[in-house]
């Protein structure tokens, strides 16, 4: 069963120390991909600009700094309020956003609850697209080499 975990967030994207701007976001999760998320920013342009990354990050980051590369988060506090900083660099440019911790963290348990740490590797089907593969009715399924003829690969038109 495929189930989507969305929430709508206002993130801040910090300009400079002294000013940020308001930027709605959509967090979304699919059971089907349970390792991702998918973030949809929506910045007024025609489309949202959209990334993905790890479920962990944002577990993990939620407590400690983490990441590396493109997409880095750290816990921190704007004005008495918890939030994670979560930092983002493309060839188009970096951004810093502040999303408000509570609201992650009440969406995060949500995508926990519906598929928790560690049994993501059930989500993916590997073991029975494996079993399904391997089975004597899906090896009977393909053309055999077995008819002797050469150049013949038991293909009869």
């Amino acid at each position: 069963m495929r189930t989507v975990i969305e929430s709508e967030l206002e993130l801040r994207l910090v300009l400079s120390p002294e000013r940020s701007i308001a930027v709605p976001s959509r967090f979304i999760y699919h059971t089907c991909d349970p390792y991702a998320v998918h973030v949809a920013f929506h910045i007024g342009s025609g489309s949202p600009v959209l990334w993905t990354f790890a479920r962990e990050l944002l577990v993990e980051g939620v407590f400690r700094p983490c990441g590396q590369g493109d997409v880095r988060v750290w816990p921190t506090r704007v004005e008495s309020h918890g939030v994670l900083c979560l930092a983002l660099s493309s060839p188009d440019g970096d951004a810093l956003l502040e999303v408000p911790v509570p609201a992650l963290s009440a969406w995060l348990e949500s995508t926990l609850r519906a598929v928790p740490p560690s049994r993501e590797h059930e989500r993916l089907g590997i073991d029975d697209g494996l079993r399904e593969l391997l089975s004597p009715t899906a090896r009977e399924a393909w053309p055999s080499d077995d008819s002797g003829e050469p150049g013949d690969a038991g293909i009869t038109p």
